[in-house]
């Protein structure tokens, strides 16, 4: 499995972004997709996830602004960020958690930087 992310950019505060992520490879439509995202000197957090059904769930400081939505005839699973703030800014990696020889195993992409300014 691989995983493309696109998307990332400098935005004002307040304005929006969408992040996308491709899964190429050995992706089923029941794996559960997510967004990560890491800023400078913190740990990867995460921002939301979407289960193959399309049940999602969001870290409680992003309910309110973010999207999480997913395409599986094009294995895509998108972010829509709306009202950015300064400490939206981070590496955002795109996550998917599927069974691989009968274990759990999460895949990730390569990360897309989103820095938000005054």
């Amino acid at each position: 499995v691989q995983l493309q992310a696109s998307g990332g950019g400098l935005v004002q505060a307040g304005e929006s972004l969408r992040l996308s992520c491709v899964a190429s490879g050995s992706i089923r439509s029941t794996a559960t997709m997510g967004w990560y995202r890491q800023a400078p000197g913190k740990q990867r957090e995460l921002v939301a996830g979407i289960t193959g059904d399309g049940s999602t769930n969001y870290a409680a400081s992003m309910k309110d602004r973010f999207t999480i939505s997913r395409d599986n005839a094009q294995n895509t699973v998108y972010l829509q960020m709306n009202s950015l703030k300064l400490e939206d800014t981070a590496v955002y990696y795109c996550n998917a958690q599927q069974s691989r020889y009968g274990l759990p195993y999460a895949y990730w992409g390569q990360g897309t930087q989103v820095t938000v300014s005054s």
